[in-house]
C-alpha cells in the first residue's frame, strides 16, 4: 500500500506527536520513513542602519539551524529505530516550507505525507494550521493530518 512516507517536522509538540504516530503507522504497513525539515531563509536586518553585533551572519544562523534541525530529525530517527523502519532524512532551507514538502516528497518517491495539524505557527489557525493547508491544496499523493486529541503535555495525545 505505502512504501515511503515523508514526515515533515518543525520541532513543536504536535510536530512530535505526528512523527510518533507516523513511525507507528509505517510499521504497521511495512514502510520507510523520510524525515524533513524545512528552515526558513535567513533574513538580513532592513531595519537598522547597522547592523548590531550580536545579530547572526548568514553561515553563524545556517549552522544554528542545522543543528536544530538535526536535533528534531533525531529525535524521529530514534523513534523509526526503536520501531525497526528504515529511516532517512533530509534538510532545507526556504521560506516556502510548504511547496518544500511537496516537492521532497515528489523526489525520495513518497507516496504519503503524514503531518501534523499544526506546527510553531499554527496556534493562531483554529481549523488548520496554513503550512498543512497549503500541503493539502498543492499534494497529489495522499496526506494523513494527525491531530492531538489532548492538550500538550498530556499523556492521552
Amino acid at each position: 500500500m505505502f512504501s515511503k512516507i515523508l514526515i515533515p517536522t518543525d520541532g513543536s509538540v504536535i510536530a512530535n506527536a505526528a512523527a510518533r504516530k507516523g513511525v507507528e503507522f509505517a510499521k504497521q504497513v511495512g514502510a520507510e520513513v523520510i524525515a524533513l525539515f524545512v528552515a526558513p531563509n535567513y533574513q538580513y536586518p532592513v531595519y537598522v542602519e547597522i547592523v548590531p553585533p550580536s545579530y547572526p551572519n548568514e553561515e553563524e544562523y545556517k549552522a544554528s539551524i542545522k543543528r536544530t534541525g538535526e536535533t528534531f530529525i533525531k529525535a524521529i530517527a530514534d523513534m523509526a529505530a526503536a520501531n525497526g523502519v528504515k529511516f532517512s532524512s533530509h534538510s532545507m532551507f526556504s521560506d516556502t516550507t510548504a511547496l518544500c514538502i511537496v516537492q521532497a516528497a515528489q523526489e525520495h518517491g513518497c507516496d504519503m505525507i503524514f503531518m501534523g495539524s499544526h506546527g510553531r505557527s499554527g496556534w493562531g489557525q483554529l481549523l488548520l494550521g496554513s503550512v498543512t493547508a497549503k500541503v493539502l491544496s498543492a499534494c497529489h499523493i495522499p496526506v494523513l493530518v494527525y491531530r492531538l486529541q489532548a492538550e500538550p503535555g498530556d499523556k492521552a495525545a
